[in-house]
């Protein structure tokens, strides 16, 4: 998506080798212009999937994943990382471990809100190694629904997680697809060069 991949080079500062700060635009103050267009292309990409809820995690996936969900006319439910004295009951909880932030979380969400009839597209803000997509994918088919697709808005290519989820099975999409973060500079993957290497 050419546009967040000019808002990630204009706006985006890379910290390290692994570590991309956009948090002018998505992780902390959010461009609500770039998530529409975000949301607009999350719902071409996975139209025709029947989807009927879509899952994130709080806090940086709800902003696209609400933006989707317009488009798609379906309801978002999001992961809590906090307690909640009104989220004690009939939940599905998993483990995930942040990379960035080290740290690990158990996620929640109410079983009231998800069932086997639901078409799930699980959205989330980055994808490294996988471990939050995995830990929703996990959370979906304990109940017995089905994860129709995984959308992410920057994926970092050069480590595993991509290739981890595809390896299970699941659709990925990504909307900006990162090779690598070296002298300070963010470098693209893009498809279409690949198949001409």
């Amino acid at each position: 998506m050419r546009l967040l991949e000019e808002k990630i080079n204009t706006d985006g500062i890379v910290i390290s080798e692994n570590v991309l700060k956009v948090d002018s635009f998505l992780n902390h103050q959010i461009d609500p212009k770039l998530m529409n267009e975000i949301g607009k292309e999350f719902a071409e990409l996975f139209a025709g999937e029947g989807i009927t809820k879509i899952l994130t995690i709080e806090s940086s996936g709800i902003a696209p994943a609400v933006m989707a969900g317009l488009y798609l006319d379906v309801p978002v439910l999001f992961a809590r990382k906090r307690k909640s004295l009104t989220l004690f009951e009939d939940l599905i909880t998993a483990t995930v471990h942040s990379f960035t932030k080290n740290e690990t979380n158990e996620i929640s969400i109410s079983k009231k809100y998800i069932n086997e009839d639901d078409r799930i597209l699980i959205i989330d803000d980055f994808l490294a190694n996988g471990q939050a997509a995995s830990a929703l994918a996990r959370m979906v088919e304990e109940v017995n629904a089905q994860v129709v697709g995984i959308g992410i808005v920057i994926e970092k290519s050069f480590q595993d997680g991509a290739q981890i989820l595809k390896d299970h099975g699941y659709r990925v999409e990504s909307l900006a697809r990162i090779a690598s973060l070296t002298n300070g500079e963010v470098t693209f993957k893009h498809e279409k060069m690949e198949e001409l290497v």
